[in-house]
Parts: C-alpha cells; structure tokens; sequence
C-alpha cells in the first residue's frame, strides 16, 4: 500500500501561530503564563496568566482573512459561557486563591500575503470582556 501524505492543518497552525505572538506580549506584559492550551471535555482555555493577584484568562482569536474586521468578533456569548465553566474546572484543581479574575480577547490577524511573518502581525487587546 502507498504512503498517505496528510496535508499540514493550516487553520490549526494558524492558531498556534496566534496564540504564540499572545503569550508573547502577555509575557511583555510582565504577566506570568500559567498554562496554555489546557482542554477538557467542555472546552478549552487558550491562555491563562497571572497579572499579580489577578488570574486572567485570555481567548486568543487569530484570522489571516477578512472575514472579520476584528477576530474577537468571533466570540460569542456561547464562548464565553465555556471560558467560565471551564475556568471554574481549571480553578478547582488549583491550590492558590486568586481575589480577582479577569476575561479577556487577545485578536490577531496575520498579514494576508505572508501569515508566517509574525512582524506584520497586528494585535488588539480587549480587556474584560465577561463580568
């Protein structure tokens, strides 16, 4: 039998591609990321920082299209739901209290030409976006 090539997952890399420029301008932030990527059943948590006393959780949104004029249009309030219920998981096998905790979006879009060169990439950070 001949050898199957699979295609390379271009949305799942450009996610990662995403999440990777994320974590970096949290940590230039002077944020400490937590974890990355941590998944159950329900859902899963793209980044989770500390800022101080603060737990953040940040969904990242990449596009390397139009078809949003903001990826954190992407979010929707079923999304947001999920990052609460799957905080709560999170949370509970954590041994540290944490007094505040914060949602935020993280968007980025990748220039459309050359989605690879993270340099072109633009970001927008939207701060609190669940109560």
């Amino acid at each position: 039998m001949g050898e199957t090539t699979r295609r390379p997952d271009r949305r799942r890399e450009i996610g990662r591609l995403g999440e990777d420029v994320a974590a970096e301008y949290i940590a230039g932030l002077g944020w400490t990321v937590l974890d990355r990527n941590w998944r159950t059943r329900y859902g899963e948590l793209d980044l989770i920082a500390a800022d101080g006393d603060t737990l953040v959780v940040v969904e990242v949104k990449t596009r390397a299209s139009r078809t949003f004029d903001d990826p954190a249009a992407a979010v929707t309030p079923q999304k947001l739901r999920t990052m609460r219920r799957v905080t709560r998981q999170w949370l509970s096998e954590q041994d540290r209290f944490w007094p505040t905790i914060r949602f935020d979006i993280v968007s980025i879009r990748l220039d459309l030409a050359d989605p690879d060169d993270l340099e072109r990439a633009t970001l927008a950070h939207h701060t609190g976006v669940v109560d």
